[in-house]
């Protein structure tokens, strides 16, 4: 009997209709077009702007429109993970309700969070309950509305980070094709430069600190920036020194779509051509979770059964890593 390994069998995504642009944002913050473009090479993002309407709802689009495309029963789908780092609340799985409302009424489901990092190490958990045999059809979606949690009068974040959604299935097979290998870490040390601070159960939610801001998103760019580019460059390396992978034998870096030169980083580390490297930041910015299965969804026409995929992610925890993954089949499109 041949192992059973986790592949990938179709995507979906989903962005809001709202383009926040540079010119836009520069009537809002201390900031302009060029200086935008220059250092994370940004020029929009999407933004959720429906009132009552969170992470679940660009979940469940993203969600029913792999369903759609891959005609699959959701009645079949076993397994539900929302990888997300802004659930709609904090007692209450964005996952569960994300299941109920496709109509996978035969899934269990839970949410995951490990910052930017969410939806990579998804796809490990994803590829692990696959390869034990027990489930044969896991739903893995990355999705953030990042916009909840960002102050728009700094601009140090605000220009960063778009609202999105994308979702794979993950499903055996016997080809060999699928996850091949992962190398994933984590050093919370430095949640520090990077974080969230109030609302959770260290520091709470108070009048004073909401009207401060204080309930949005903080980062320390530059030692994040630093720690982004060695960390995800030197997981990429060591993944391909284990699989004895060449520049050659490779056909895409899918790296999370933080900042250009972040990317450009890694791609240069391994000696990449540009035409191999996935980007799509210049459309959709940081989408947190969701930038990697954006990626592969934007990219789907392009991929070829076989092809070597090589992801990699970095956020905040700091959590970093990189998974192999070979392609498993050739896009209708």
């Amino acid at each position: 009997m041949s192992k059973i390994s986790a592949a990938i069998t179709a995507v979906g995504a989903y962005v809001p209709d709202y383009v926040l642009t540079n010119q836009i944002l520069e009537t809002m913050v201390d900031t302009n077009d060029e200086w935008i473009t220059s250092r994370t090479g940004i020029k929009e993002r999407r933004i959720l702007k429906d009132d009552g309407k969170g992470t679940s709802y660009l979940a469940i689009k993203a969600a029913q429109n792999l369903i759609d495309k891959k005609g699959i029963d959701p009645k079949d789908i076993e397994l539900v993970i929302v990888a997300t780092a802004t659930p709609d609340m904090k007692a209450a799985s964005t996952a569960a309700f994300t299941a109920s409302e496709i109509g996978a009424t035969n899934a269990f489901s839970f949410d995951m969070d490990a910052a930017c990092s969410s939806f990579l190490f998804g796809m490990s958990v994803a590829s692990t309950y696959i390869e034990s045999g027990r489930y044969k059809n896991v739903l893995l979606i990355g999705a953030d509305k990042m916009s909840s949690i960002i102050n728009y009068k700094d601009r140090a974040t605000c220009i960063i980070f778009g609202d999105g959604a994308g979702a794979v299935l993950f499903e055996p097979n016997e080809e060999n094709l699928g996850l091949q290998d992962e190398y994933l870490r984590s050093d919370g040390t430095g949640r520090e430069f990077l974080q969230a601070t109030y609302g959770g159960s260290s520091y709470a939610l108070t009048a004073e600190i909401l009207e401060k801001g204080g309930h949005c998103a903080f980062q320390e760019g530059r030692t994040v920036f630093k720690n982004a580019v060695f960390n995800m460059a030197d997981a990429t390396v060591k993944i391909l020194e284990r699989n004895n992978l060449t520049k050659e034998s490779v056909d895409w870096l899918a790296a999370h779509q933080a900042n250009k030169r972040i990317i450009d980083a890694t791609a240069k580390r391994i000696d990449l051509d540009e035409d191999k490297v996935m980007m799509n930041i210049q459309k959709y910015g940081n989408t947190t979770s969701a930038t990697l299965p954006l990626l592969l969804n934007d990219y789907e026409s392009l991929l070829k059964k076989g092809d070597n995929i090589i992801f990699a992610a970095f956020g905040g925890g700091f959590n970093w890593g990189a998974i192999y993954l070979k392609w498993a089949y050739n896009s209708k499109n």
